[in-house]
């Protein structure tokens, strides 16, 4: 049975705390004005959106624009390209960071892992832009130093970005090594908090070190990849914007046009509000499907959920 509280004890607790409240006072309402009161506009999704009338007053058209995007011949072309990025992303994005942690994680000399990690970090902090610039500069079909390794050696030159076949691996890539070392960060921090005398029995008992990663060090970070996991699959579908937008052109449109280039040009472009705020409404709703049917599967087979 639940212990009630003292009278006046939620009070003493609440001013005991007062400073706490105070400093979450400014990223909670950060949080209300950009997160939740943008919620009020999805209605546009359901209306035919103009400037003039407004959003309260623009005609409602039910269904009509998710019709439209449902029944178009395009429908199927940008649903596959999303996902077979995204889910490439996942299958690749998910367990690098681990593995590359796991291979910090065993490195004895901290002067040279301090090194190696800050080497693995930087990345994560050169711009989008500049990272699509390097990109372009290493697959140039003209003068990029991959292509000019091929030549050198009698290849033919290979167009990386134009190719559609190889733009899925391009992107996927450039980013494995643009976020990897970022990445590792949490299940570094996951790993400094297992028992040290953990490993030392293990070795007294004469184990090695890839059974100890194997039957302590993921074991005790399992948690962390459960929920890290989750997280991933929550943005099955949202395909990063900026950097696809950068490196799309004609050639590779046929497998780099995504939701959220599609939704850039509809609404943007071609100011088509309404669509896209259709588009982008059911991208969001196939997001959080799969997020709780992928936290239900870890509750009922793990005992680490979002919720």
């Amino acid at each position: 049975m639940r212990k009630k509280l003292p009278p006046g004890a939620k009070g003493k607790s609440f001013l005991k705390q007062k400073w706490l409240y105070i400093m979450m006072l400014l990223p909670l309402t950060s949080l209300i004005i950009w997160n939740y009161i943008p919620m009020y506009g999805i209605i546009i999704s359901f209306k035919d959106y103009s400037p003039a009338f407004g959003i309260l007053h623009s005609p409602w058209v039910g269904f009509d624009h998710f019709e439209r995007f449902f029944n178009a011949f395009y429908f199927k072309d940008v649903i596959i390209n999303t996902l077979r990025i995204s889910l490439y992303s996942l299958v690749v994005g998910v367990p690098l960071p681990i593995i590359l942690a796991l291979m910090f994680n065993e490195i004895r000399n901290k002067k040279y892992k301090s090194i190696v990690q800050t080497i693995s970090y930087i990345p994560n902090f050169i711009s989008v832009i500049i990272i699509v610039g390097m990109v372009m500069f290493f697959t140039s079909p003209v003068d990029g130093v991959i292509n000019a390794v091929i030549q050198y050696f009698g290849g033919e030159p290979i167009d990386f970005i134009g190719n559609p076949k190889l733009f899925p691996h391009v992107f996927v890539w450039s980013g494995i090594w643009q976020s990897v070392g970022w990445g590792t960060l949490i299940y570094t921090a996951a790993m400094s908090g297992i028992p040290q005398d953990q490993y030392e029995a293990a070795y007294i008992e004469g184990a090695s070190r890839l059974k100890c990663i194997w039957y302590i060090t993921i074991p005790a970070i399992m948690p962390t990849i459960v929920i890290c996991t989750i997280l991933a699959t929550g943005s099955v579908m949202s395909v990063g914007f900026e950097k696809v937008l950068l490196m799309q052109n004609d050639a590779n449109l046929a497998t780099s046009e995504v939701l959220s280039t599609y939704m850039y040009k509809a609404g943007i472009l071609n100011a088509e509000y309404s669509f896209s705020a259709a588009v982008g409404f059911f991208n969001n709703l196939i997001n959080f499907i799969v997020l709780y049917l992928v936290n239900k599967f870890a509750q009922k087979f793990s005992e680490t959920s979002l919720w």
